[in-house]
């Protein structure tokens, strides 16, 4: 089993790669392996909706979207760990996501995420955190991917890898992220051998307004 962590900061071993390794250091103890995969320095284009995505992601393919998804497909968790700025992930990880997700609902690719857990992870100096999760948690959401959580929000403090490596707290909450991810990955292996199939999902209906003529 594998999880795919994807590190939202341009600071390519900060704040947010301390916390994402320090989950990672607790799954490879359970047997379980995982990858970082970097936003980078490079700029993110934002979706579009051109609505032209391929059966291998998104049709623009100058950025690391694509080679995301490809990874995703063969993924069993994921971890999407975030800087806040301004009370929010940053503006690089969240036009990542949304390309990776619409694009991921389009193509060949779509089982990528759905019932796989996921977990959000942020860092900050201080405040912002809870918005922040709250952005990247609704992902989850709407992929139908279960969520793990830990025993304090998925949160950690400082403006450098050394103050975060000081935050007990805040690594203690990490390494429970772990346990919890390695946890329900082994339960849905078990599952499956056991012969448990995954829920029916219905996909008829596509409200996009309801109109109520009863005041007429």
């Amino acid at each position: 089993m594998k999880v795919l962590m994807l590190n939202g900061s341009s600071n390519l071993k900060g704040c947010t790669y301390t916390a994402l390794t320090e989950i990672g250091n607790i799954l490879n103890e359970e047997g379980i392996d995982y990858e970082i995969f970097q936003i980078g320095v490079k700029p993110v284009r934002d979706c579009i909706a051109c609505n032209k995505c391929s059966p291998k992601g998104c049709i623009f393919n100058d950025d690391g979207v694509n080679q995301f998804l490809q990874k995703a497909n063969e993924a069993d968790g994921f971890v999407f760990g975030s800087p806040v700025y301004f009370a929010h992930p940053s503006g690089s990880l969240l036009s990542f996501l949304d390309r990776v997700f619409y694009s991921n609902g389009k193509s060949e690719l779509y089982k990528s995420f759905r019932y796989k857990p996921g977990a959000a992870v942020v860092s900050a100096r201080r405040g912002g955190t809870t918005a922040s999760l709250d952005a990247i948690n609704k992902y989850f959401g709407i992929a139908q991917m279960p969520t793990a959580g830990s025993t304090y929000w998925n949160m950690v403090h400082g403006q450098t890898p050394e103050d975060v490596r000081k935050d007990e707290e805040g690594l203690q909450t990490m390494r429970n992220i772990g346990r919890n991810m390695a946890w329900m990955l082994k339960c849905f292996a078990c599952g499956k051998q056991n012969g448990i199939t995954l829920p029916q999902t219905e996909t008829t209906y596509a409200t996009n307004f309801i109109r109520d003529y009863s005041f007429m």
